[in-house]
C-alpha cells in the first residue's frame, strides 16, 4: 500500500515474484509525497550506525539502483560529493564519518586536504574534505515509472484516489474500507497487507482494528525547506556540510538540468492534523546564507529563492538519536509495516524491496479480494 518510492519497489518485487498485487494509494499519481520531495540524492551509505537496517540496505541498494538505471534508462549522474569541515573543530565529525564508511563498506571515501578539495571545486572553501566518488543523483520520477510499469507488466494492479479509511484484522487477512476520491465506498480483504505509506505509516496502522499496537512508533514529521539559486552555481560535485541534528544539514546539490539547490533545514512540525503546508517561507533564507557561506563564501546577496519543501517521516523525536528503518508484523502473519522510510529510503528502495519480500515469503499468498461495489 503506497506508491511512493519504496511501495512501487516493493510492488515490483512482489509481482515479479509471481504474487498478486494491488497498490492502494490516496494521491492520483504514484511519488505525490516524499518521494518527489527530496534531494534526489543516491546516497553512497556513510552515515549509518554499522549493522543497521539503513547501512545494510543502502550500499547493496545503492548498486542495484545503478544498475538499474542502466538497465532501464533512467537518467542519473554519478557525480560524487564532498562532505566540507569549514573549521577545524569539525575535523573530529569529519573523521568519525570517514570511519564509519569505511565500516559501512564504503571504502572508497577519503579524506582530502583543502588543495586538493579545492582543485576539485576551485570556488569552495574548507579545511579538509571527504571525497564520495559513488554519491550521485537521480531522475526520481522517471526511476519510479519505470517501477511501476515493471510492476504492471508482471500484473500488479494500481487504485489511485483510494484513500484507506478503516480496517478489521481477520483470520484470514485485513478487511480494508477504501474510500474513493469521489466519495465512493469500497472494500477489500488482503491476504497479506504491506503498509509503506511514508509519512501516514503510523496512523493507518491505527486504523485498523484487531492490530496490536505494541512496538508502534510515534510519528515525528520534520520539514526541509529548499532554496534554488539565481544563475548556474560554479560546482560540479554535491557539497554537503558535517551533519547537524535532524538531517544532513543545508547542502548544496545540482539537478541534471544542472540547477543548483540548497537545502533542506530541519523544521519541526508540531500538528499536521490538517494536512501539511508544503510553503517555503522566504525569510528562513537569512539562515541558509549563513551555513551555505562556510563552505562557498561567494554567494551573492538575494540569490536564493523558494524551491520546495518536503517531509520526513521520523520515528524519532527532535532531541532523540536518529532512529533506524523499523519494519514489523506486530504479531499479525497478514501485516508488514514500514515506519521512519526517510532517507536513504529512494537510494535503498530495491534493497528494501528484497527485504520485505524475504519476508513476505513466510505470509499468507492468497491474492486480495476484488474490490466491492459502492455502497
Amino acid at each position: 500500500m503506497g506508491a511512493g518510492v519504496v511501495g512501487l519497489a516493493i510492488a515490483r518485487c512482489l509481482a515479479l515474484a509471481g504474487r498478486e498485487v494491488m497498490v492502494l494509494e490516496a494521491h492520483p499519481g504514484i511519488g505525490m509525497e516524499t518521494s518527489s520531495r527530496n534531494s534526489e540524492v543516491i546516497h553512497a551509505g556513510l552515515y549509518y550506525p554499522t549493522g543497521s537496517l539503513k547501512a545494510t540496505l543502502c550500499v547493496p541498494g545503492r548498486d542495484a539502483l545503478y544498475a538499474y538505471c542502466d538497465e532501464r534508462g533512467v537518467d542519473y549522474r554519478r557525480c560524487g560529493k564532498l562532505i566540507v569541515a569549514a573549521s577545524q573543530s569539525q575535523l573530529p565529525k569529519l573523521q568519525a564519518i570517514q570511519a564509519q564508511a569505511h565500516a559501512n563498506g564504503c571504502t572508497e571515501v577519503q579524506m582530502i586536504s583543502a588543495d586538493a578539495a579545492r582543485a576539485m571545486e576551485p570556488a569552495l572553501s574548507c579545511v579538509m574534505a571527504l571525497h564520495s566518488p559513488n554519491t550521485g543523483i537521480i531522475d526520481s520520477h522517471g526511476y519510479m515509472l519505470a517501477l511501476q510499469g515493471d510492476a504492471e507488466n508482471a500484473g500488479a494492479l494500481f487504485a489511485f484516489d483510494s484513500r484507506v479509511t478503516g480496517g478489521q484484522a481477520t483470520a484470514s487477512g485485513i478487511a480494508l474500507q477504501v474510500t474513493s476520491g469521489d466519495g465512493g465506498q469500497s472494500e477489500i480483504e488482503a491476504g497479506l497487507l504491506i503498509n509503506a505509506a511514508g509519512l501516514w505509516s503510523v496512523q493507518l496502522a491505527t486504523r485498523i482494528a484487531g492490530l496490536s499496537h505494541d512496538g508502534l512508533p510515534q510519528a515525528y514529521f520534520a520539514k526541509g525547506n529548499y532554496y534554488s539559486l539565481a544563475g548556474r552555481a560554479p560546482f560540479t560535485h554535491l557539497i554537503y556540510p558535517v551533519p547537524e541534528p535532524g538531517g544532513l544539514g543545508v547542502h548544496l546539490t545540482i539537478d541534471l538540468g544542472g540547477q543548483a539547490r540548497f537545502g533542506p533545514d530541519v523544521e519541526w512540525l508540531a500538528d499536521v492534523s490538517d494536512g501539511i503546508d508544503y510553503q517555503v517561507d522566504p525569510r528562513r533564507a537569512d539562515k541558509f546564507y549563513h551555513a551555505i557561506r562556510s563552505y562557498w563564501p561567494g554567494l551573492a546577496d538575494a540569490a536564493l529563492q523558494p524551491a520546495y519543501s518536503g517531509v520526513r517521516p521520523k520515528i524519532s523525536a527532535p532531541d532523540a538519536p536518529a532512529a533506524d528503518f523499523l519494519f514489523t508484523s506486530h504479531g499479525n502473519a497478514h501485516y508488514i509495516g514500514l515506519y521512519g522510510m526517510e532517507s536513504p529510503g529512494l537510494t535503498a528502495s530495491q534493497a528494501i524491496a528484497e527485504h520485505i519480500a524475504a519476508m513476505a515469503q513466510a505470509r499468507p499468498c492468497a491474492p486480495p479480494a476484488a474490490l466491492a461495489g459502492h455502497r
